[in-house]
């Protein structure tokens, strides 16, 4: 059924119309409307129900009849509405418009859970919907609302995988979490996959406190017991014993260490005034034409800076295996390639929406608040990344046989 309201009938309804409150403020017209909607289509379904108009002899001696009312109130948009609701002698009325133990109607939910993916507390959601609606919602009220989401976050969490990911990033964030009776400090980890057109996908998030070869190997096992079979690269931030684990699991994956993350760890040991030149040398090394060309500019680096500074260069020949791999590509595939921002630009926004909570519960709530703020971020990963046309071609190349024809 679909039909126009006639203007006639709205000119009636704004009669006397002063003010923005009078249509949606506490007792406005919209609370009065859908009250008044809502108690009409009520007695619709039970005459539906019972087959006959309220007050008609047609119902006499059916062995059903209308036996009074209930009272309900129900969260809504425009406040707190108290509805009558009808009843049946036998109580075998199923109301469908608001059913038997709702209290909250069609989209109040969605209000919550949109309010909580975007990183507000509950105090905070419960203030925000008193101050525009009117409506008094408690803490566990919020929690029971947004734990509904649990079920569907362990699916997600479970959901089958694509069988190859050209490239995987893999990357941590750390949150303060309760265990135990005290708040401690943990790794939450993430991997995004790039598929074969080109787009990026969450494909998991996982909590341990200590990051190491037996943590990653659980997670490289889980990751195929759900269908991925392959990849090709893994962009990763140098994270303790996953290169080893990765490479048990996926024998066949290229290891390519994040550049911008090496880069920042080395200027760690170095003094202000001398960061902008180190940051400057060391580019030389990564943004060399050729393999050859950066072994020279690194040795040139060694000989410069090795008399103040010699951890660095240390570091980057110990990593060097795995700092190589994207000088197999051309240019415009590296920078893809050889930094993890893709996945640091994800994590940036996910800690917008920690930023609220000194501290979480549980890991079930961290993982809940992420997953529900991912879907949002997630909806607009539409396209893929630049250059993945001539990216995958490059891939059928260097990695012949791996990639689906």
């Amino acid at each position: 059924m679909k039909s126009k309201i006639s203007l006639d009938l709205i000119d009636e309804l704004l009669k006397g119309y002063k003010s923005p409150e009078d249509i949606t403020g506490s007792d406005g017209i919209l609370k009065q409307l859908t009250k008044a909607i809502l108690e009409r289509a009520l007695e619709s379904e039970l005459t539906h129900e019972l087959g006959y108009e309220k007050s008609s002899r047609t119902g006499s001696g059916n062995g059903n009849s209308r036996n009074g009312s209930s009272s309900k109130t129900l969260k809504t948009d425009h406040g707190d509405i108290d509805l009558t609701i009808p009843r049946d002698r036998n109580s075998l009325f199923e109301p469908q418009i608001v059913k038997k133990g709702q209290r909250r109607f069609t989209g109040f939910d969605d209000k919550i859970l949109s309010m909580y993916a975007r990183g507000m507390t509950t105090r905070d959601i419960s203030d925000h919907l008193k101050e525009i609606y009117g409506v008094d919602v408690s803490a566990d009220l919020i929690s029971s609302v947004t734990n509904d989401i649990i079920v569907e976050m362990k699916e997600w969490q479970n959901r089958s995988l694509d069988d190859i990911y050209p490239i995987v990033f893999f990357d941590a964030i750390r949150m303060n979490i309760r265990d135990s009776g005290r708040v401690i400090k943990k790794a939450v980890y993430l991997a995004i996959g790039v598929d074969l057109e080109g787009r990026k996908d969450v494909l998991g998030i996982w909590i341990d406190k200590n990051e190491g070869a037996k943590f990653w190997l659980s997670v490289f096992t889980e990751l195929k017991n759900r269908g991925m079979n392959d990849v090709l690269i893994a962009c990763v931030d140098g994270l303790k014993g996953l290169p080893e684990a990765i490479e048990s699991v996926f024998p066949e994956a290229e290891v390519q260490l994040c550049i911008v993350h090496m880069v920042r760890n080395s200027l760690k040991f170095v003094s202000y005034k001398d960061r902008k030149q180190v940051a400057s040398d060391l580019k030389e090394v990564y943004r060399a034409v050729t393999l050859d060309q950066a072994e020279t500019a690194l040795s040139d680096f060694a000989s410069k800076w090795d008399s103040r500074y010699p951890l660095i260069s240390k570091s980057w020949r110990s990593n060097w295996d795995h700092i190589i791999p994207f000088f197999a590509f051309p240019e415009d595939i590296r920078k893809a390639i050889y930094t993890t921002n893709a996945i640091e630009s994800l994590n940036n926004s996910l800690r917008k929406v920690t930023k609220n909570r000194n501290s979480f519960p549980s890991d079930e709530a961290v993982i809940k608040l992420l997953y529900m703020a991912l879907r949002n971020i997630m909806k607009k990963w539409t396209m893929p990344i630049r250059s993945w046309s001539l990216a995958v071609h490059q891939f059928s190349i260097h990695f012949e046989g791996r990639l689906p024809l």
